[in-house]
């Protein structure tokens, strides 16, 4: 049977495509992304990070086996940290308080993303959840190695770049993936489809939170 990361994969081949195209990403890759458009992600990010770190403390409570639990909690905990000190420098950078950030609004994308997470974490089980979560660690090492290897000399966002290229987050990113074939290998077929289902619902997620982020898109009223 074919692995269900190949199959997921596949799956968001031209979602992908259209990431790779997003404005957001191709003005990264170049360094002429606008800083306050920049801004307006990492605070959003930020506010993403902690309702996913929330997800994810579900996930590890749910799995299957102690030793399941404690290589998915030590696989999204050092993701997550990696990410968070990225956020806490550019934020400091851009001069914004943490109280700031604690008091920030999350824009549409943001709330919809996390909340569609969250509703996964409590409604269904272990196995799709892991598919939920998957894309935000493997989007990101993908687009973060593929921007590493076009970026402009002297881009502004190498650290950011740097990130989600790095070897640290890549043996993250694999361990995660092992997790969901490993789950998706022992579970139903059904089962099996809705983890193909959430993998693609979040990935979805993915392109409109670059997107949204883009466009400074808050709420309309």
């Amino acid at each position: 049977m074919t692995r269900f990361s190949d199959e997921a994969w596949a799956r968001i081949a031209g979602l992908r495509a259209a990431i790779d195209r997003l404005p957001f990403i191709t003005e990264l890759t170049a360094g002429t992304l606008r800083r306050d458009r920049f801004q307006t992600y990492i605070l959003q990010d930020a506010l993403y990070l902690g309702q996913f770190s929330r997800a994810l403390a579900i996930a590890a409570a749910k799995a299957p086996d102690a030793a399941t639990l404690q290589s998915f909690a030590q696989s999204a905990v050092g993701a997550v940290t990696v990410e968070q000190a990225l956020h806490e420098n550019y934020l400091k950078a851009f001069g914004v308080a943490p109280e700031t950030v604690a008091g920030a609004e999350p824009a549409p994308d943001c709330l919809a993303y996390t909340s569609y997470l969250l509703a996964t974490a409590h409604q269904e089980g272990w196995e799709v959840l892991v598919a939920a979560l998957l894309p935000c660690f493997w989007i990101y090492w993908e687009v973060g190695g593929r921007i590493a290897r076009e970026a402009a000399p002297g881009n502004p966002y190498q650290a950011w770049i740097d990130t989600y290229a790095g070897e640290a987050f890549g043996e993250a990113v694999r361990r995660v993936i092992g997790i969901a074939d490993t789950a998706a290998a022992a579970t139903t077929p059904a089962v099996r489809g809705r983890m193909l289902a959430a993998f693609v619902q979040s990935s979805r997620y993915e392109w409109l939170f670059w997107d949204g982020a883009y466009g400074q898109r808050g709420w309309p009223i």
